[in-house]
């Protein structure tokens, strides 16, 4: 039985996936098993997997129907055997020492369940710099933290399979947040996070990242947080953050959604998600924003596609 379950969902991600699968195969720690789950890919992204699975007995390749993320994870989470699980991305990468450095947290910490690591952005604004603070002052995740900071969990992570074993699958409903759901169910479950925040790995930074992708990321958080809200109830601490959190990402989706509509020349949208945000933030320049997409939207229009244009270059 290998020590350590890699998990590693795969849809369409031919460009990376090997790099990916070869960082694994590099680590130091060597006693794995790395679970390649192909979610109905229709590019080469399975054949590049068994290539590797192939060559080495370690890598296996596990194919299903499309399903998404969350389908895929539990799809791998049911065939693997080790005691320790990792989750990785397939457009992302470790370093050789990442799965050696977050064992040694699990093994001289029993009380700890899970270790959020850290890594490097690839791509993206940031291309370079850690994706989290390094050194990370923040507090180790527990509940009230990952209500209050939904970055305090970082996508990869190794865990106990009692997590896994106490926490059950990922939500298969949900098409964004779904690790955040996980890791809040799993701070109710009683597990405890530790930290492990040096970079030891490349996270990627997709460059088509519009308005669109953070209304779906606001609507996730808010979801999720609704979700356990009456099981949060029962925490005083976190129930007090939980409130704040809620109103500011309900705040921000208004932002988004404002924002999107603008975009695709939605103005009758724009104009009602500006009233409703100017409502809860009456800034100067929400108010001449609302104004304008009343009566004159093809100049917001204008104004918006400058503004952005600036920011980007």
């Amino acid at each position: 039985m290998p020590a350590v379950s890699v998990v590693m969902p795969a849809y369409n991600v031919e460009p990376y996936i090997g790099t990916a699968i070869e960082s694994v195969l590099a680590q130091t720690f060597t006693d794995l098993e790395l679970l390649v789950i192909d979610d109905g890919s229709t590019d080469a992204s399975a054949e590049i997997a068994g290539t590797f699975a192939l060559a080495d007995p370690r890598v296996r390749l596990l194919r299903k129907r499309n399903g998404g993320l969350s389908s895929a994870r539990n799809f791998a989470l049911r065939h693997a055997s080790g005691p320790f699980i990792a989750l990785l991305d397939s457009d992302d990468a470790w370093d050789p020492s990442f799965l050696a450095a977050q064992l040694d947290v699990l093994r001289s910490r029993p009380d700890v369940a899970i270790v959020t690591g850290n890594a490097r952005d690839l791509g993206g604004p940031r291309d370079g710099q850690p994706s989290r603070p390094a050194p990370d002052a923040r507090p180790a995740p527990d509940l009230a933290q990952l209500i209050a900071d939904e970055t305090s969990v970082f996508i990869m992570t190794v865990f106990r399979r009692e997590v896994y074993e106490r926490v059950g699958d990922f939500d298969e409903s949900m098409r964004s947040n779904e690790d955040y759901d996980y890791w809040l169910r799993a701070a109710l479950a009683g597990c405890r996070f530790a930290r492990h925040d040096t970079p030891l790995g490349s996270y990627r930074r997709r460059s088509d990242s519009l308005s669109a992708s953070q209304e779906r990321m606001l609507a996730g958080l808010l979801r999720v947080l609704r979700k356990h809200a009456p099981a949060i109830a029962a925490y005083p601490r976190a129930d007090a953050v939980l409130g704040r959190q809620i109103a500011r990402f309900e705040t921000e989706l208004l932002a988004a959604e404002a924002k999107a509509a603008i975009e695709t020349g939605r103005f009758t949208d724009a104009a009602e998600r500006l009233d409703a945000l100017h409502a809860r933030r009456p800034e100067i320049a929400i108010g001449i924003a609302r104004l304008m997409a009343h009566w004159t939207p093809a100049l917001l229009s204008r104004a918006y596609t400058f503004r952005r244009s600036r920011q980007l270059s």
